[in-house]
């Protein structure tokens, strides 16, 4: 363990640029006191040579550039640049080149804690606390724990914290399903945790979902009785309330819902919590500015100028919206003059259609097998075609299908601003904004008037997703600039996280999820019992809804 040292090259260094290299690093890529701050590092914050988020990421304080410091990467930087000072964005240390050592400077270290007063009141932690959070000194003893174990620490791969079953209160699976989930998402589970949610009400949903995060978090294994979890649900969800089956899908979009309603009405309207649109804020200096455009356009990322794009922004800045809330883009195109009408609206999640759907038919069929692998296909009556096997229908099969051009004929005319008649048009979904949250609803249940089924077709899906494919911004650009738009787009990538499942019929069946703990250990929760799965076991299961989380914020 080094300690930071007094170097005069620092003081050389502020006399050429001043404190503004680091206060803008400070504030935009160390602490980053508001989501803005966080968008901007999590979008920037990469190695520039292994296109990596850890290793000890520093950036240079004379230019915009990131380098891992494991790798050596901002170390050839430095030698190649000639910058000597550079920045660890884990904590906020400044390192000396010329001196190969941390160093210390008193202005510095002001700056350093003034960003940490911002950070502790944008979570809303205690202000009697704002001194020593930032400083904590070691006791004798505890250095010499320090100097006996100087590795840091992490949870070990095996660790079962987090793990936690739920009991079935009467067929309730439908529900321990999606609170697995729940407790399984990275962003809702450090909003929880760090209890950002005050009230002083008797019955409040949000604060028995806190209590929840922080029964599964204590380490005990035991199975948690959500029973004032389920009278808060039926008594706030009337639909839901009793003991029959309740369906999983309809419980996330009460339970997302019900939760947003909440935090909305609790929470009072700030504008420095609120998720923006990556254009300049007023507030900023003009070299603050100058500094966050230089970064977005260093990751190449596509600027959004159209007038319709701030309707996708959404005035809610609670928890549940930030994570879940992506929008879909409609286009609709007059077939006479090519005028196009674009509206944006909201979405929690995304409900596909699936093949052997009696009304959403598929019709082209031939190419894809609609079983999984070894059963037999329930609308060709078999999984070979022309004598070679088909590949299994896939989430993008599905996803190329809910966003292909749809010609709506003539029986349903739109009246064109630009003709100013009614004409025949055609109408096409992309994604305008993508949450950091996707979960995607496979259409099991189906309900007719001639029949209640459920379609057992095999989907299969991928651990990693990417939907730039299906962006709005992806679509409207030209083909010879892929491979720069694919690099700018790698924000669009997604972690498959938890998997609820449905087994049996429509009339007699059950759910169970399979959830992610760290990075590769995978667990089917089955109600109370959880038992440890391989990933063969999650790609193959019969999955009704699937979560996928955005793969540039880090998981654990």
């Amino acid at each position: 363990m080094s300690n930071n040292v007094a170097c005069s090259h620092i003081a050389t260094f502020k006399e050429d640029h001043g404190l503004e290299p680091f206060l803008i690093t400070q504030k935009w890529l160390v602490h980053c006191s508001t989501h803005e701050a966080r968008q901007v590092r999590a979008r920037s914050c990469v190695c520039r040579v292994c296109h990596t988020y850890s290793g000890r990421l520093h950036t240079c304080l004379h230019c915009i550039y990131f380098g891992c410091y494991e790798n050596k990467h901002i170390h050839r930087h430095a030698q190649d640049s000639g910058h000597f000072l550079a920045m660890d964005l884990s904590y906020g240390q400044t390192y000396c080149f010329l001196c190969h050592e941390n160093v210390y400077d008193k202005e510095v270290e002001e700056i350093a804690q003034k960003e940490w007063k911002k950070v502790c009141r944008f979570n809303g932690w205690c202000e009697s606390l704002l001194p020593t959070l930032p400083y904590w000194e070691p006791t004798g003893m505890e250095l010499e724990y320090l100097r006996l174990n100087p590795k840091r620490r992490k949870i070990a791969a095996d660790s079962y914290v987090g793990l936690r079953g739920l009991v079935n209160l009467g067929n309730t699976c439908f529900m321990n399903c999606i609170l697995q989930a729940f407790v399984h998402t990275p962003m809702l589970r450090d909003y929880f945790l760090a209890e950002r949610h005050e009230c002083d009400k008797e019955r409040c949903l949000v604060c028995e979902m806190t209590h929840l995060f922080q029964k599964f978090y204590a380490g005990e294994r035991t199975a948690y009785v959500p029973f004032k979890l389920l009278h808060l649900v039926w008594t706030n969800a009337r639909h839901l309330a009793g003991y029959e089956q309740q369906d999983a899908h309809e419980f996330l979009i009460a339970a997302l819902d019900l939760l947003h309603q909440h935090l909305s009405s609790s929470e009072s309207t700030n504008d420095n919590n609120k998720l923006i649109s990556g254009r300049p804020s007023l507030s900023r200096s003009s070299s603050e500015n100058l500094i966050i455009n230089n970064l977005h356009e260093s990751v190449n990322e596509p600027d959004v100028n159209d007038d319709d794009s701030s309707s996708s922004g959404n005035p809610c800045d609670c928890i549940i919206d930030q994570i879940f809330t992506g929008g879909w883009q409609s286009d609709v195109t007059c077939q006479r003059c090519g005028g196009v009408s674009t509206t944006i609206d909201p979405f929690w999640d995304i409900s596909l259609d699936l093949p052997g759907s009696m009304s959403s038919p598929w019709h082209c069929m031939s190419p894809t097998q609609t079983s999984a692998p070894g059963m037999v296909s329930q609308v060709s009556g078999g999984n070979q075609i022309n004598g070679s096997e088909q590949r299994p229908m896939s989430l993008k099969d599905c996803l190329n299908r809910f966003t292909r051009p749809e010609h709506l004929g003539s029986a349903a005319k739109i009246k064109c601003s630009r003709c100013h008649s009614y004409q025949e048009s055609t109408k096409q979904l992309t994604l305008n904004k993508l949450p950091i949250v996707c979960c995607f609803h496979l259409k099991r249940f189906e309900h007719t008037n001639k029949a209640r089924r459920k379609i057992p077709t095999y989907i299969s899906f991928p651990m990693d997703l990417d939907l730039s494919p299906f962006m709005a911004s992806r679509r409207s650009v030209n083909t010879r600039d892929e491979t720069s738009f694919d690099e700018a787009l790698r924000e669009n990538k997604y972690s498959l996280f938890a998997v609820v499942n449905h087994l049996g019929s429509l009339q007699s069946g059950h759910y169970s999820v399979y959830v992610r703990q760290h990075r590769d250990q995978w667990f089917q929760c089955n109600d109370s019992t959880i038992l440890k799965a391989s990933k063969t076991e999650v790609l193959q299961s019969e999955a009704y809804l699937l979560f996928y989380h955005k793969q540039y914020l880090e998981y654990d």
